[in-house]
């Protein structure tokens, strides 16, 4: 079902600019009421929307954020009007939200692999709870994306059938690595995605 959201080709839309992604809309509670209502709060309901983040901005179609979303706000639903918390990012952990969906929207802009409705999922750990895919286009440019949806911090994980031997930079945490042999070494804390961009 989470490869149907990320792709949505697997849907029957035609292509990437005939859906439309998203988080939470004006429709529904934010995600961060959602997460309260599961009892997950501060550092660990900003790690998720993190990871939520990742995979709106990295998915086939076109990203749709709603009105405070990057910074994290937490109001529940209301046909009222209102208006942006801006106090908000005086938080370190909204601010960091916010900072975060910044350098997304900035990958997915000189990214243009993020543009296509290309991918591929070539790593699926279901024990692991672990998914990875690639985008790319026909002119070079490669994402690969990796994400850990469970709670257990996986060192050192190997992910194979990587999609090129080279140098891939890691651009959740700005550092270079290494693929060869058609797999790569990597460690996905718990409730994180990796990006890496092909040099």
């Amino acid at each position: 079902q989470l490869k149907d959201v990320i792709d949505c080709k697997r849907q029957g839309f035609m292509g990437a600019t005939n859906v439309v992604n998203y988080l939470t809309n004006h429709d529904h509670d934010r995600l961060m009421v959602e997460f309260g209502k599961r009892n997950i709060f501060d550092a660990e309901a900003f790690k998720r929307a993190k990871l939520g983040a990742v995979i709106l901005m990295t998915a086939v179609g076109v990203p749709m954020l709603w009105m405070g979303q990057a910074m994290g706000e937490y109001k529940p639903k209301t046909p009222d009007p209102s208006k942006i918390d801006w106090s908000l990012l005086e938080n370190d952990l909204n601010r960091s939200l916010f900072e975060y969906y910044k350098g997304l929207i900035h990958l997915r802009k000189n990214n243009h692999a993020l543009y296509t409705e290309n991918i591929d999922f070539f790593h699926e750990n279901a024990d692991a709870k672990v998914l990875a895919y690639t985008r790319w286009n026909g002119e070079g440019s490669r994402v690969v994306v990796i994400a850990n949806f469970s709670d257990n911090y996986l060192a050192g994980y190997t992910v194979p059938n990587f999609p090129a031997d080279g140098t891939w930079h890691e651009w959740t945490h700005d550092f270079d690595v290494e693929s060869g042999n058609g797999q790569i070494m990597i460690d996905l804390p718990e409730y994180e995605a990796k990006v890496l961009v092909w040099q």
